[in-house]
Order: C-alpha cells, then structure tokens, then sequence
C-alpha cells in the first residue's frame, strides 16, 4: 500500500429521504477531499436509511439503479472515491444491504452484507461473497456493522490481500461511549490479529421509538491501537493518515504479523463443525 489520507463519516441518514442524503453526501465528499482524505466512508445504509420495517415495494431496481448512478456522478464531480449505503436489488429475490464503491473514474464495485442480525434476517437477503476491493493505491474489504463480531470474514480478507477494512454501521443502542467501549473490544481485535488498518464509522441521531443511533467513528492501526476517534451526537467527519511504513514495520515482524505462521492444516475442524451443523 502507499501513505493515504481516509475520512470516516457520521452522518444522520434520514429514512426514505434519499435526495436529503445524497446532498449530505455530496457536501461530506468535498470537504473530505479539501482535507485531503482519497477515499471517504459512510455509514451503513447511508443512503436509503436504516429500516426494518415498512418498506414493502419500496426498493424497486429501477429506484436503486437511479441512485446508483448519481452517486457515480457525485463520485466524479468531488473526485474522491465515495463509500456509501444503499439496498441492492436484483430483478428476482430479496432486498440486500450492501455497500457500494464509486471511483471517479466512474467504476463501481459493491459488498453485500453476508452476515445479518435476526431482526435484518426476516427482511433481507445475505451476500455469499467475501472481497477485497483496490482504490487509491490500497486494498480492502468492507464488512458492515454486525459482520464485525465475525473474526472469520477479517482474516480471509488479510489472507486475500486486504490492508485496510472498513466498517460502516447502522448501530443504535447506548451512548457513545458505550459504543465506543463496544467496538474497542471486537474491531480492536480485528486490526490486532490481522496487523491491518481498521476504519469504523456510525450514523447519529434517531432510529425509532426512542432509540437512537450513537455517533462513533474510530481508525485503527496495524497494531489494535487507535490512530483517531470521534464519540458524539452530532455528524462529523473523522480524518486520518493511513502509513505504509507502519504496516510493513509489523508485517515484516514475525513477532507482531501472525498470519504467515498459521497451521490450515489443523483448523479442518471448524469447517468440520460447520458442515454438521450448518446455521
């Protein structure tokens, strides 16, 4: 990888307000880029809104299509590549959270969320792919919020070539803090075991029925330790310089880098497990 400047954003997402998002969106993405930042991440499901429920025959293609190619404008008048949440939706089956990627150069790559909590598992449909992306001189993957408590998914895509991972949430309950202490417990873990960087931001503001989303965004290095943070109510844009130099000092440390001393061979069991018990 090279030495990149990343911003982590936490924005309100307004339910089913689209055109309010994407202006947001729009103006995150260029004061990101006056910063400095090369890629900027959203929160999960920063586009359409976080909805679980009330939303039958609401996400059509052609709706979502439309949205998509806005974004690849919005992608290209800022000039910086754009992370942004919306719902996927395929001619036939269920809806999907996914994570879409836009480049200036008007390439799209997406992630669809392959692990789902039970209240997103009686609406949504799960991804069955787990990818690294490139942009900007890094590699990457992208796991959204509930896909974080899945050590399996970070260490296949180190073991694939990622450097970074990002983590957009839609995650309401608690204050900040307690969000904070949350993610400092499992995302820690992810960059630590991984020895890569880890990007994590949040929505804000309210959710339903007097639950709400608090704000956290939080960057990790190589080595578990934070490089920057934001813990709040409001929306903010969370900015950080990620260093080549200091991932190469741990993956060149076979003291600090883990991955190339694993043993496949004696982790058949897990899979053993899985395939007798599948769900």
């Amino acid at each position: 990888m090279r030495d990149i400047v990343v911003a982590a954003v936490c924005m309100e997402s307004s339910p089913l307000e689209m055109k309010k998002n994407l202006d947001k969106t729009f103006e995150y993405s260029l004061a990101a880029k006056r910063e400095g930042a090369e890629i900027v991440c959203f929160p999960e499901l920063s586009i359409t809104g976080y909805l679980l429920d009330g939303f039958d025959g609401l996400y059509v293609k052609e709706g979502m299509d439309e949205l998509v190619e806005v974004l690849k404008d919005v992608a290209a008048e800022t000039g910086i590549v754009i992370m942004a949440g919306l719902v996927d939706v395929e001619n036939a089956g269920r809806p999907m959270i996914a994570h879409f990627v836009f480049h200036p150069d008007g390439r799209v790559m997406v992630h669809r969320k392959t692990h789902l909590s039970q209240q997103e598992k009686a609406l949504y449909g799960e991804g069955n792919e787990v990818k690294v992306f490139e942009a900007s001189g890094i590699s990457f993957g992208i796991q959204l919020c509930y896909e974080g408590h899945f050590p399996e998914l970070s260490s296949i895509m180190a073991l694939l070539g990622a450097e970074v991972i990002f983590f957009p949430h839609a995650s309401p309950r608690g204050t900040p803090d307690d969000k904070l202490t949350s993610w400092s417990r499992h995302l820690t873990a992810r960059a630590y075991d991984n020895s890569l960087f880890v990007v994590a931001c949040n929505q804000v503001g309210a959710f339903r029925r007097g639950v709400f989303f608090p704000g956290v965004a939080l960057i990790l290095g190589p080595d578990g330790k934070a490089i920057a943070c934001y813990r709040g109510k409001n929306e903010r844009i969370l900015l950080a310089e990620l260093r080549s130099d200091v991932l190469k000092q741990i993956r060149e440390n076979s003291m600090r880098f883990f991955l190339n001393s694993r043993r496949p061979e004696l982790y058949k069991g897990i899979l053993s497990y899985y395939l007798k018990n599948p769900g």
